[in-house]
């Protein structure tokens, strides 16, 4: 719906002169839906709360010279970026998107270390979702080698997901950054996760699979960085390893086998695919 708005008031200088019969003709709206969005648009309670997060955290719209222009050139861009933290790391280059298994095996840290240290030390930004399992060890082993790491949400800063994860959350905004492209006060829905994924792979350069199954949440990211045009990179494991059947999959299919940081060092572009 609101991207045909913007077909119609590409610039949102008019639609709020919009009446209700308007409404309804323009976007083929029932009356009773036409007037719940009027009571919305001049709600001054949501008025105020929008200058609040405003000056509580960062707010870029797709019109803001400061909003990313690689994220526009995805196929389905967000409207809207809340950014908690160091805002200028949505600049930095380059970055590499980690995901994986909510439940990683015992060897996941070890090989993350191995693989991903050296990486850090050139200065890659790591991009991952702040859930349980290989994201939040992504995070983590930015944070503990003092290198920088973006975290995308799956819902709005006021609600913390996993619960577990609030002292990691607070470090991130503390000293890199958080993303989200809902508003603070926004509980985190299920189908948010795989919308926020297609963030996570546009953040980076390409994406690493660490673990994962054949089907879960992993493979969309996965999906989303292929439709994006970017590298996908996959830790092979055990054929014992439920965790490791979708990384040998996607290995079988095609993505780049990683044994060590060269494996991805070699493949980041000279120049930025945004730039």
């Amino acid at each position: 719906m609101i991207r045909q708005i913007l077909e119609q008031d590409p610039a949102l200088t008019v639609y709020y002169q919009w009446k209700s019969a308007e409404w309804q003709e323009r976007l083929q709206l029932s009356s009773e839906r036409a007037h719940h969005l009027l009571q919305r648009l001049n709600n001054q309670d949501i008025k105020e709360k929008i200058v609040r997060f405003a000056r509580q955290y960062q707010i870029l719209t797709i019109w803001s010279p400061q909003f990313p222009s690689y994220l526009k050139q995805i196929p389905d861009p967000p409207l809207v970026l809340y950014l908690h933290g160091n805002k200028s790391l949505l600049q930095h280059y380059p970055n590499l998107s980690v995901v994986g298994t909510r439940y990683p095996s015992r060897f996941a840290r070890q090989t993350m270390q191995q693989v991903l240290l050296p990486l850090l030390k050139k200065d890659i930004l790591l991009v991952s979702g702040m859930a349980a399992g290989i994201d939040g060890l992504a995070h983590q082993l930015a944070l503990d080698n003092h290198a920088k790491t973006i975290a995308v949400l799956g819902g709005g800063f006021q609600h913390i997901y996993p619960q577990k994860h609030t002292t990691l959350f607070h470090r991130l905004a503390k000293q890199n950054l958080i993303v989200s492209e809902y508003p603070p006060d926004f509980s985190p829905q299920k189908y948010y996760f795989p919308e926020r994924n297609r963030l996570i792979s546009a953040l980076g350069f390409g994406t690493l699979v660490v673990e994962a199954k054949e089907k879960s949440g992993t493979m969309i990211t996965v999906d989303q960085a292929l439709e994006q045009g970017k590298e996908v990179f996959a830790m092979p494991g055990s054929i014992l390893t439920e965790t490791s059947n979708g990384c040998n999959r996607l290995i079988k299919d095609g993505a780049k086998l990683v044994q060590d940081s060269m494996d991805i060092w070699i493949e980041v572009p000279t120049i930025p695919s945004f730039s």
